[in-house]
């Protein structure tokens, strides 16, 4: 478990503050730039697949580009969170950004199929680098006194980051198509990535906390090669080799005989990359199932609905970009809006429930599409299959989190989101074969007996769909309604995956919320890769929003009430301010800490007329009553936070939760002394 810098002293004066914050921005805006690169190739790709198909060849290995990527992102993600632990996190951010460029300009002048996947690969791997280490990078940026103040905008920031890139994605990846070339969906990357790896090595200057681990290589291996195996099983059986061919079969043996030594090896793994033990908590295994599903439905969908609106619809590539906007809107909207909901009401089974429940009738929807389908109706399917997984993202994560114990808060979440990734390499290599199935069925059937032109086969038409174009009229609308039913076949398949995981959904026991746990941000939901934070780093994230205008707020309310006082907030906690600092200055401490001065005056001034504090020039200064009150607050505030831990702080208790509370009562302006109940460890 990584260790985390010890606060920095306040700056000096408000110059040395600005300039501190300025470079704190620059080096956040350098970080985004890695983090914009993998997020959008994610979602760029997809609507120049039918494009890239159609001159490499090879429609049955479409979904080999966007598996190959998900495999190799996944299967790094453990590796490099902890190599950046152990080398430094910056000289391992630049690696992956190298990685990744090299990667990118591979594809780029990849000359067929088998070279783009294998190039795609190479790009997964950097690009997984880049999300899992722009996230860890955040918390080194920030000093734990300042975590609080700028967690929440790094939240908004980091969710804009992905939502812009799942809209912008598809939009530009048209674009590219349409007016210069596929293949600058690759090259896209390398001026942006060399601009970034300049600043980055500029402007991102961190503290190299060296971790030591015991790094699970095997593990990681293992369960990397299981994946695979099972995937390229899905892929390729009873399409390029037959179901009882000896390559399925050892593949198989394979399969059985990795999952067999992973077990093995996880239970000695000294840090093990999944341990077994959470599958004995009832949710994490249930939840787990349930993102391996949606993940199997979301990228699947979202790798296949290009081809049916460029081939089938015939729209350019740019306006399939536009059409899918309905489906990435929906998602973000009610991931937003449950995420909302749940911290209101701290009720959060409903979402599961409704949502998969969402995504099966949004399958079924999507089913229903045909050549002539209108674009308005189409466009509203699109966005309920998009609500419908955007209704789950949001629960599971923070389910999980729930349901476990601190000392595996962090494995868990990054378990649960590995499931996800893993369900939607699955799911892409699965849609590919049965669309590779029953695209062949179609156009057999016809082009049966029909005279096609030279050149033209059903062959040639199943690798590439330009030959629709050089069809008689009759043939062309039976060859497009094949590619129609084997697509839209594709969501019907789908259909009883997705209800297996509803009904897994009413099987999650719905534990009341710690008030410690709050709905997940978009880095934990949105992107397909795994994330990899230490139980420290997911506690910390969640408490520091208590240190937010809006959490202090919330928090001194509850303590006052807890008192049985009748004080405004800011005076609650500017009493405490005096009992750590013996006296201070409002208007001062006001500038200091950017309060507006029309919220401290009331709180001083109220202090004052209730007997609490008195003048003593331009200083206020608690009275005996208002230490006494002081006292009583500073207990109710060590129960407010035992409240929010909840069976987290137990007697048993570990040492870096303790550095935790005493991290955040400094942040909340409390003064550097720790809750009493920790003093006493």
């Amino acid at each position: 478990m990584s260790t985390r810098p010890a606060p920095t002293a306040p700056a000096a004066g408000p110059a040395s503050e600005e300039h501190a914050a300025g470079a704190l921005w620059l080096s956040l805006g350098a970080l985004l730039l890695g983090l914009f690169l993998a997020a959008l190739d994610q979602t760029i790709v997809a609507t120049a697949l039918p494009t890239i198909v159609s001159e490499l060849g090879g429609l049955e290995h479409l979904s080999w580009v966007v598996t190959a990527y998900l495999l190799a992102a996944t299967a790094g993600t453990p590796l490099w969170g902890k190599l950046g632990d152990q080398y430094g996190r910056k000289k391992l951010f630049q690696t992956a950004i190298v990685i990744f460029l090299i990667g990118s300009a591979l594809c780029g002048i990849a000359q067929n199929m088998a070279e783009l996947i294998g190039f795609r690969f190479l790009q997964g791997l950097g690009g997984g680098g880049l999300i899992v280490l722009s996230m860890a990078i955040v918390g080194d940026l920030v000093p734990p006194r300042e975590r609080g103040r700028y967690q929440g905008v790094f939240g908004a920031v980091f969710g804009a980051v992905f939502g812009a890139t799942s809209v912008l994605g598809p939009l530009l990846g048209g674009f590219f198509v349409d007016h210069l070339s596929w293949r600058w969906v690759f090259y896209i990357n390398l001026p942006i990535g060399v601009f970034a790896l300049l600043v980055i090595a500029a402007t991102l200057h961190i503290p190299v906390h060296r971790v030591p681990h015991v790094i699970d290589y095997a593990g990681t291996a293992l369960i990397a090669g299981v994946a695979g195996a099972l995937v390229i099983i899905a892929s390729l059986g009873g399409t390029t080799w037959a179901w009882g061919s000896w390559q399925i079969l050892l593949l198989a043996v394979a399969a059985v005989g990795g999952m067999v030594g992973f077990v093995l090896v996880e239970r000695r793994a000294a840090e093990p990359v999944l341990p077994l033990g959470l599958f004995g908590n009832h949710t994490f295994t249930l939840c787990s199932a349930v993102a391996f599903v949606i993940g199997f439905a979301m990228f699947g969908a979202m790798t296949y609905l290009p081809t049916f609106l460029q081939v089938v619809r015939g729209v350019s590539p740019t306006l399939s970009g536009v059409h899918l906007l309905p489906m990435v809107i929906g998602l973000l909207l009610a991931s937003t809006l449950s995420g909302q909901l749940i911290s209101h009401t701290g009720r959060w089974k409903l979402y599961p429930v409704l949502g998969t429940a969402v995504t099966v009738v949004g399958l079924v929807l999507l089913h229903l599409l045909a050549r002539d389908t209108g674009d308005l109706l189409m466009n509203l399917y699109f966005f309920v299959f998009g609500a419908g997984i955007g209704l789950v993202l949001q629960v599971l994560v923070l389910a999980v989190q729930n349901a476990v114990d601190y000392r595996d808060l962090g494995v868990a979440t990054s378990g649960v989101t590995f499931f996800r990734s893993i369900g939607a390499a699955f799911g892409v290599a699965v849609f590919g074969t049965i669309f590779t199935n029953r695209l062949r069925d179609g156009l057999d059937d016809a082009l049966r007996g029909a005279s096609l032109p030279p050149g033209v086969s059903v062959d040639s038409l199943e690798h590439d769909p330009r030959g629709i174009g050089t069809l008689p009229a009759p043939l062309r609308g039976r060859v497009l309604d094949s590619y129609a039913d084997a697509i839209t076949d594709v969501f019907l398949y789908a259909v009883p995956v997705v209800v297996v995981a509803h009904l897994l959904a009413w099987a999650v026991r719905e534990d009341p919320l710690r008030g410690s746990v709050r709905a997940p941000d978009a880095s934990e939901t949105v992107p397909p890769t795994p994330v990899v934070r230490s139980s420290h780093d997911e506690c910390a994230r969640a408490l520091s929003l208590l240190g937010t205008r809006a959490g202090r707020h919330d928090l001194y309310a509850r303590i006052t009430e807890r008192a049985g006082v009748d004080l405004l907030p800011a005076a609650c906690w500017l009493l405490l301010r005096i009992r750590q600092d013996g006296a201070v200055q409002p208007a001062l401490l006001a500038e200091r800490i950017s309060l507006p001065i029309t919220v401290m005056a009331p709180a001083a001034r109220q202090l004052e007329e209730r007997g609490l504090a008195r003048r003593d020039g331009l200083s206020l200064r608690a009275t005996d009553r208002g230490r006494e009150l002081t006292e009583r607050l500073a207990h109710q505030r060590e129960e407010e936070l035992a409240a929010l831990l909840g069976d987290w702080w137990g007697p048993e208790r570990p040492r870096d939760l303790v550095d935790l509370v005493r991290e955040l009562s400094a942040e909340l302006g409390t003064g550097p002394r720790a809750p009493r109940e920790v003093e006493r460890e």
